[in-house]
């Protein structure tokens, strides 16, 4: 009837908002974690330097180099293996503040997902007023109840193929694919961010930062897919 199709209407209105603002902070989430993969290189970067080995002043290369340019500041520098008096203090405040503002930034990611959270109950609400125009009648037994969302779903597919946009079940599919996903890449974050101390080898720090820049746990066919639902 037509009250049913403006029911319908209105609550695919109300889940295409929901999608978009779930889109806009899926984007925020992507934004956070791009920055906290160049604090990671950063901090990869840092430690190293600290780690770097003085350079050998038995080298005759470098001795006639220094002999070849001498003056009193290459010299000194000379003599404490090429590094500065300052360097290491210098680097480790640079490793700290790499670490805050990673911790920073996992913050926020967490905040973000609290909030795709919320609106994934947003969308549970849309479907359950959905359900309540669209099922059979809530005195009938379960099973004709069960049955009756089975054949809702399978009309609202169909409906949706012929207008070729995705039904409301579609879209909250694709919102709770992404959550996980997104959920997975952010525990990985989180417990890199942990495990940072200045003990971690090299190669424990590049896989970190692979893994964090990789992003594993996150299809890129399904998000590309995720934003050709927008309209």
């Amino acid at each position: 009837t037509a009250t049913d199709n403006e029911r319908s209407d209105s609550e695919m209105e109300k889940m295409l908002l929901i999608y978009k603002s779930f889109m806009a902070r899926v984007t925020k989430f992507d934004e956070t974690a791009a920055a906290g993969s160049r604090f990671l290189v950063s901090f990869q970067q840092g430690l190293e330097f600290v780690r770097r080995p003085a350079l050998d002043r038995s080298s005759n290369l470098l001795k006639n180099i220094v002999k070849a340019n001498e003056t009193e500041r290459l010299t000194s520098y000379f003599n404490a293996g090429c590094i500065h008096a300052n360097d290491g203090s210098q680097n480790l405040t640079k490793l700290r503040t790499c670490v805050l503002a990673l911790h920073g930034l996992v913050n926020t990611a967490k905040t973000i997902l609290i909030e795709l959270e919320g609106l994934l109950e947003d969308v549970l609400k849309v479907l359950q007023a959905a359900n309540e125009y669209l099922l059979p009648s809530q005195d009938e037994d379960i099973d004709d109840r069960l049955m009756g969302e089975v054949i809702t779903a399978d009309e609202e597919e169909t409906a949706s193929s012929d207008s070729g946009r995705p039904d409301l079940t579609e879209y909250a599919t694709m919102m709770g694919v992404i959550y996980s996903m997104i959920k997975q890449d952010f525990v990985m974050q989180e417990k890199i961010a942990s495990a940072l101390n200045l003990k971690l080898s090299s190669g424990e720090l590049e896989t970190y930062c692979t893994m964090w820049s990789l992003h594993p746990f996150i299809d890129d066919e399904i998000m590309h897919q995720a934003w050709s639902f927008i309209p």
